[in-house]
């Protein structure tokens, strides 16, 4: 009984929810092969099929950099974009017989690029007669199977999520993503696939969406109330023997979830954000996991099942649509089913292909529109600026994010009760390729230094939280002796800690002593000259991530909240810029805090 997807939370998922049967003729991939059935004296009937899978896209369909207004290029010449797949994915259908493949994907979809934010914002595809979102028509063309929810596909809120799921010739997977009242599935857990063969009776390949239970934290102001999301083993273990008794052969999970085994919100929430390894490994009967949500590229990475001693396979294609995951699957027929006898995995880099003319001309009018919206001139600049060395250094361009959050939160709570209190701001380096050019600043100029959807609050902090939570962003730096070399390629993102997780505070004057071990490095804190005194109290001007607990900061999220607002920083930052009209960075740049050893600036 497959849920309606026109309604939210409409019809309650029941035992079997979310099921639904594909099949077609198919000439097998493998006829036959080596060896003998059992006493038969006839060959062993085989079966091979190959599932591939994308993930972590963000909104990628063309090989294009929407924030420079280019070509896509990185250090490593990799390409983006689902219209590179497209190319990969029907190289590998000739290749193998389209009948023995699936085509599925581990989540983030719908959010990451002005693309994506134009169809949920600007152009939305929940106006009355609005448009099909692009990622929607990329991957009907493309003939996904399935793709499970990512935690940034809650970050438009439901409706625009639903109306995504509406456009969507395939499921969207979420079988921990359960309503908050009923506690049954708000969005289809599964479904079971159908490859047919002559060999016997036709495979069926069970498909498990499992989401991340960070969202709960991440987009608490969508889904607080409304949904929970438990843990991805607790579910697993629910649904792979549902699947299993189903008459699933196969059982493949896709997982947005990274394989470290870490949070990122501490004991927040009571499961594990990066938890894909853990479900392989306790969870027994799951032949695959497609790994999403880390940004990492696993080719192929097999974790053994504590029960069984099976060997699960994990893969995880790099993000954006720069690698596609293939899964190969070898099949016997013993005992009258299909047993996986092997199970592998490998990557397809995208930049080894020409883009698909199929999509890009599906898609050819929504990229015009998107590259005219985001070259529109919103006001001008009186010097460049740059996120080049923001990482080591206060630059100007991120002064700019935290003057106009400073500035936005000062008015909101001008002639209120927390009008007298200091406004202090937090921003982190997101890019450390944007730039706010001298003359035309346009949206994409402004858009590329905040490309998350993030949305501003103010919450309430002493001077001794205020230093606890300096102290744990400083922990970005790696420890480097005073007199030792200062090679800035290695002196950031210790302990894996990236870029968006050390923030930059605006308002008070602080040095961070690199030589000095983590959690010790806070030198000579002052607001106004003067020593930051423990029980001072200030606002801090923070974005909803930081403030719903994530990146596991000290004090914020459960720090007093005095105001929020809805809109997005970045379009915060855009209208500031157009009433301005002209941006002079004199006028707002200072060098609040520095690097340093034993007192000496490192830079």
């Amino acid at each position: 009984m497959p849920l309606n997807r026109r309604t939210f939370l409409g019809t309650s998922a029941v035992a079997g929810a979310g099921v639904a049967l594909a099949g077609g003729s198919a000439v097998p991939a493998v006829a036959g092969g080596p060896g003998v059935g059992h006493g038969s004296g006839r060959p062993q009937k085989r079966y091979s099929f190959t599932v591939m899978g994308t993930t972590d896209l963000h909104g990628n369909v063309f090989n294009w950099d929407y924030f420079t207004d280019k070509e896509f290029d990185d250090k490593d010449h990799n390409d983006v974009g689902l219209a590179k797949i497209s190319t990969l994915v029907e190289q590998i259908r000739r290749e193998k017989g389209r009948q023995n493949t699936l085509m599925i994907d581990a989540g983030d979809t719908i959010q990451g690029t002005q693309l994506s934010y134009y169809y949920a914002k600007i152009d939305p595809i929940t106006a009355k007669r609005g448009p099909v979102h692009p990622m929607a028509q990329a991957m009907n063309a493309i003939g996904y199977d399935a793709a499970a929810l990512g935690n940034h596909e809650f970050n438009y809120g439901i409706p625009v999520l639903r109306k995504f799921e509406e456009q969507c010739d395939f499921p969207l997977l979420g079988a921990n993503a359960l309503d908050a009242k009923s506690l049954r599935p708000a969005f289809a857990p599964y479904v079971i696939k159908k490859l047919r063969t002559p060999q016997g009776r036709d495979v069926r390949v069970g498909i498990l969406g499992l989401t991340n239970p960070g969202i709960a934290i991440w987009d608490k102001a969508n889904v607080g109330g409304k949904m929970v999301f438990p843990g991805l083993e607790e579910q697993a273990a629910k649904y792979v023997p549902r699947l299993r008794s189903m008459g699933a052969d196969v059982v493949i999970v896709s997982a947005h979830s990274g394989t470290s085994g870490t949070s990122s919100y501490g004991d927040q929430v009571p499961y594990v954000e990066n938890a894909a390894a853990l479900v392989a490994e306790q969870v027994p009967g799951i032949d695959a996991i497609l790994v999403g949500h880390a940004h990492l590229e696993i080719p192929e990475y097999f974790v053994e099942n504590k029960e069984t001693g099976k060997k699960v396979v994990l893969s995880e294609p790099l993000k954006w649509g720069q690698r596609l995951t293939l899964f190969d699957f070898d099949l016997v027929w013993e005992k009258g089913r299909w047993v996986v006898e092997r199970a592998g995995s490998r990557v397809l880099n995208s930049n080894s292909v020409a883009e698909d003319s199929k999509i890009t001309r599906l898609l050819a009018d929504e990229h015009k529109k998107v590259v005219a919206y985001v070259n529109q001139v919103i006001g001008t600049s009186t010097a460049a600026m740059s996120t080049a060395e923001a990482a080591w250094k206060d630059e100007p361009i991120i002064d700019l994010i935290n003057v106009v959050q400073a500035e936005t939160v000062k008015a909101a709570l001008a002639g209120g009760e927390y009008a007298a209190l200091p406004v202090l701001s937090q921003a982190s380096c997101f890019s450390r390729t944007a730039r706010i050019p001298a003359g035309n600043v346009t949206i994409k100029d402004a858009a590329g230094l905040y490309p998350f959807e993030n949305t501003l609050e103010a919450r309430l902090m002493t001077g001794a939280q205020l230093r606890d939570y300096l102290e744990f962003s400083a922990r970005y730096y790696v420890q480097t002796a005073v007199g030792a070399p200062v090679d800035t390629s290695k002196l950031t993102n210790a302990g894996n800690t990236p870029d968006y997780n050390y923030d930059a505070v605006s308002g008070v004057t602080y040095e961070i002593d690199i030589a000095k071990p983590s959690g010790s490095r806070i030198v000579g804190l002052a607001f106004e000259g003067k020593p930051v005194d423990p029980a001072a109290r200030f606002v801090l001007a923070v974005n909803n991530y930081r403030a719903s607990g994530g990146g596991n900061f000290p004090h914020v999220a459960g720090a007093k909240q005095v105001w929020a607002n809805s809109e997005e920083i970045r379009n915060t930052i855009i209208a500031w810029v157009q009433a301005k009209g002209s941006v002079d960075s004199a006028e707002f740049a200072s060098v609040d805090w520095r690097l340093t050893r034993e007192g000496v600036p490192v830079f």
